[in-house]
């Protein structure tokens, strides 16, 4: 049985990381953006991925950043996998020496067909990982979904693929649904496991303790039944 690998993305406390990792996570991702609301410090996510145990990977998003800031960050975390979600170019992501996920941020409704995933692929065949992402006006985070049934997802470069990671707009109430669909090597979860504000709206960068171990759950089922 292939067990799918979970990535818990933008978190922002050392309870939240306890408790992902607890829950079975297999990546905790930190975002290095400093516009997005779950962005962090380096000096900050250092802190946090130093409370990670072995065989549980930090992941560092940044996007469209300065180079010496990426290896200011990999000096802080030389463990972390490193995740670029902007307009980065293939050069730019092996610069660093690093294994690093590719973003790739697929339109939403019926323009999602027209994105040449498997030229993607192609442009980024250094990558250790392609992270399927809705485009949003923002970068990630939106919890929107693409279509998930506009890609060949039988095509011999995506089937014997063991680098998709299928992320953007999953909860624990569709995250079944996309593992039988796509069948991707891992899954990444933000806003769909974040707790709720006063106001009704999600607490970015704040987990829900509930939501983390029912969305892991959910995969977990979702594996069983592959």
């Amino acid at each position: 049985m292939h067990r799918t690998r979970i990535k818990i993305c933008g978190l922002t406390r050392e309870a939240d990381v306890a408790h992902t990792v607890a829950a079975g996570a297999d990546a905790i991702g930190f975002v290095l953006y400093p516009p997005s609301p779950r962005a962090v410090s380096i000096a900050r996510m250092a802190e946090l991925a130093r409370t990670l145990p072995s065989f549980v990977t930090p992941v560092l998003l940044f996007v469209n950043a300065d180079p010496a800031e990426v290896r200011a960050a990999c000096a802080a975390a030389p463990q972390a996998l490193l995740q670029f979600h902007g307009d980065e170019s293939p050069a730019y992501c092996a610069q660093f020496g690093r294994p690093y996920l590719r973003a790739a941020r697929i339109p939403t409704g019926a323009a999602g067909a027209g994105f040449d995933l498997l030229k993607y692929a192609q442009d980024f065949a250094g990558a250790s990982g392609l992270l399927l992402d809705a485009h949003i006006d923002g970068y990630g985070g939106g919890g929107l979904s693409f279509d998930w049934t506009a890609f060949p997802w039988s095509h011999p470069q995506l089937s014997a693929s063991s680098r998709l990671v299928l992320s953007g707009g999953l909860t624990p109430a569709n995250v079944a649904d996309g593992i039988r669909l796509v069948q991707p090597w891992a899954v990444d979860v933000s806003s769909g496991v974040e707790a709720t504000g006063a106001d009704g709206t999600g607490a970015k960068g704040i987990k829900d303790p509930e939501r983390v171990t029912a969305f892991i759950a959910a995969v977990r089922q979702a594996d069983a039944g592959r």
